[in-house]
């Protein structure tokens, strides 16, 4: 898609509103292809540069594999990737001036996860297994701003896409490419 054009970003925001977690994982994917990835998040930032988020916030697949193991739902995984997934965006744009070079492709990031919060907003932390339940909270919670660590932001969507893809591949027949 051409973001480029304004009424695109409006037809994609009407688009994203609605639809279920499917259609809205499947445009993160499009938004989250390799080369946007490396422009906005890695080309566009100084070299080595690196944002402070929370160690809780960074979500790698080997850490759904050690929940999945853990007996953690896959509802429970999908909301726990949700909102560390949101965080991170969130702790990238905190860093960028609104004329920065990233900043529009963080916003359409961020309309797509508040699309997504819109499907979430159905589910309570207590429907959720009590290890997804206390993550969500820490992450969300004051205080923790000692356990930080430096990560590169592309980084952060790699890990994003990467965990998107176990946990929506087959259910949402999402692509590897």
């Amino acid at each position: 898609l051409a973001f480029g054009c304004p009424g695109v970003l409006a037809v994609l925001e009407m688009e994203a509103a609605a639809p279920g977690e499917c259609e809205l994982t499947r445009l993160l994917q499009d938004k989250l292809q390799y080369e946007m990835r490396l422009q906005y998040m890695k080309h566009n930032f100084p070299i080595d540069y690196t944002v402070q988020v929370q160690y809780e916030e960074v979500l790698r697949p080997s850490n759904v594999t050690r929940l999945r193991n853990g007996t953690v739902s896959e509802v429970a995984l999908r909301y726990l990737w949700f909102h560390l997934s949101s965080q991170a965006v969130l702790r990238i744009r905190e860093v960028l001036p609104e004329k920065h070079p990233s900043w529009k492709y963080t916003q359409e990031l961020g309309h797509l996860f508040d699309a997504l919060g819109k499907e979430y907003s159905k589910y309570r932390q207590t429907d959720v297994e009590a290890v997804v339940a206390d993550l969500v909270k820490l992450v969300h919670s004051a205080g923790t701003e000692n356990r930080r660590k430096a990560v590169r932001p592309k980084a952060l969507l790699d890990n994003c896409l990467k965990v998107m893809r176990m946990l929506y591949g087959a259910p949402c027949e999402l692509g590897t490419d």
